[in-house]
């Protein structure tokens, strides 16, 4: 026996009849190693699959109640997603599959998206995320055996979504999915009424990445790493009327999102509360009293559901407001969950 054979991500994941996410979990759990061929994809042993097969019935079914039209979860799995709060999961920083996600100023971990991919949609489901960014959410879908469609506006991001899926899911992997590089105000419109599983995303959060004096704009100057989105005039996180920013991506993108999105179906928007100079932005709340009970074409409507908590415990605490008055360290964020339902009234 050649200790030394390797097999790729897909033909393990085939050997195990299990998904690339639950892989990466049992790759967490010690269970394999992890190593890289000469071109830095990702390669196991065979020798500890074959071992890891001796001990365990991979062709065991998985009792899904028939009745589950939502996910593929039976009832032990889907019991801890109805929580109104979860924890902020990532890799670390130094972690070699960080290396590309750092890169962008303010990505979200394709950990969380994954959470909420399995509990939304079924597999080979088609999920939209309109702010694509650095690829979280084509990253999880590729993990899930999902389809994704990602729209980014800067191609720099774009790029890298591409290449981030590529190096960190599997050769070949970005081509099941579509990258489109543009600016999704326009782009949605082009997409076919009742489209998509499940939209997930999280947008600008209005114009915070142009503030010049934050910390954490002086620590990625200093590693010479992007500090906003874009420069561009399409990019909303350069409007700098808040009112006019809130218009724009309820009526523009979400209300366009509500309308690719199937009947009976799913939209979660991960968003943070922040501060303009000493004001405080209830960004979250803005948001749901202008997207809750939206119309779209008379025919639909779009309801809030609940609001998940995301639990960022592992930030730093500053000293804001020390020592003469109470400034919140902002360590959560906000995941709206909304669904788009028949409008009884036509």
């Amino acid at each position: 026996m050649n200790s030394n054979e390797l097999l790729s991500v897909a033909e393990v994941c085939k050997l195990l009849k299990t998904s690339r996410a639950n892989l990466t979990k049992l790759i967490d759990k010690n269970e394999f190693n992890l190593t890289y061929n000469e071109k830095g994809a990702k390669r196991l042993y065979k020798h500890e699959i074959d071992k890891y097969l001796e001990t365990h019935d991979v062709d065991a079914p998985k009792e899904v109640d028939p009745r589950n039209k939502l996910n593929d979860l039976n009832g032990t799995e889907w019991m801890p997603c109805t929580k109104s709060f979860m924890y902020q999961k990532g890799l670390g920083s130094n972690h070699k599959d960080a290396q590309i996600e750092k890169l962008h100023p303010a990505p979200y971990s394709f950990q969380d998206i994954e959470q909420l991919v399995l509990f939304f949609t079924k597999k080979n489901n088609k999920v939209l995320d309109p702010f694509g960014g650095i690829g979280s959410t084509a990253k999880a879908c590729a993990l899930t055996e999902r389809t994704c469609t990602s729209i980014e506006l800067t191609t720099e991001w774009h790029n890298l979504s591409i290449e981030r899926l590529e190096k960190e899911v599997g050769e070949g992997s970005s081509k099941n999915h579509e990258f489109i590089n543009g600016d999704c105000v326009e782009q949605l419109k082009k997409i076919k009424d009742s489209s998509y599983d499940f939209v997930v995303t999280s947008p600008p959060y209005w114009s915070i990445l142009n503030k010049k004096a934050d910390h954490k704009v002086i620590s990625r100057v200093e590693e010479k790493l992007a500090t906003n989105y874009s420069d561009s005039s399409k990019d909303l996180g350069n409007i700098k009327n808040y009112e006019e920013f809130l218009e724009i991506l309820v009526n523009d993108v979400f209300k366009e999102c509500v309308r690719v999105l199937k009947k009976d179906k799913y939209m979660a928007i991960v968003v943070s509360d922040f501060r303009n100079k000493s004001e405080y932005i209830s960004f979250h709340s803005d948001l749901i009293q202008k997207i809750n009970k939206l119309r779209v074409d008379n025919n639909y409507i779009i309801t809030l559901q609940g609001i998940r908590i995301l639990l960022q415990n592992h930030k730093s605490l500053l000293p804001y407001g020390y020592p003469f008055s109470y400034v919140e360290n902002i360590h959560h964020q906000y995941i709206l969950i909304f669904k788009k339902t028949e409008s009884k009234l036509k």
